[in-house]
């Protein structure tokens, strides 16, 4: 945890530039389009009917809200330090498991580290990746379901995730 009591996020390099890239247009650039999109809305009248507005307003607050979900995520990024390749299972590992007898391989971390990859994205505060945090390649867990089971999960390879 850092001293505001947010998780830290694990960042590369580039996943970081490219959400500071992504902070930087909507917090600037971005801010004046939207304000030109709901002006020139509401110039065409009434905004009780006018459905351009509201979408508008709609896109608006979306954008406000990724604007504070990078800030926070930024602030508290913990950049370009190289997890070790020691089979430790932890936030910016590409993970194996073993899952009731099926495998399955993801991202323990946030979708922003994975980008664009097509890597399934698990948090490491899902019940699941709460379960197999700090656990090294050969152990075995278990983790609650969300229909109530428990499961047991074998950790078969843990590395870290390159981009």
């Amino acid at each position: 945890m850092s001293e505001t009591g947010a998780a830290v996020a694990w960042l590369t390099q580039d996943a970081y530039d490219r959400l500071k890239k992504e902070f930087e247009y909507l917090s600037g650039e971005g801010r004046v389009d939207i304000a030109k999109k709901i002006e020139a809305a509401r110039a065409e009248g009434d905004l009780k009917e006018n459905g351009g507005y509201h979408a508008a307003k709609d896109e608006q607050g979306k954008q406000e809200a990724r604007i504070r979900q990078l800030r926070q995520l930024l602030e508290t990024a913990q950049v370009g330090e190289a997890l070790a390749d020691d089979g430790t299972v932890a936030s910016g590992s590409v993970v194996t498991i073993d899952l009731a007898g099926e495998e399955m391989t993801f991202l323990l971390g946030s979708r922003e580290v994975a980008g664009d990859t097509e890597l399934e994205v698990y948090s490491e505060k899902s019940p699941l990746g709460a379960a197999i945090a700090g656990h090294k390649v050969g152990d075995t867990t278990a983790y609650t379901a969300p229909n109530g089971r428990e499961l047991k999960v074998k950790i078969l390879e843990a590395k870290p995730f390159s981009g």
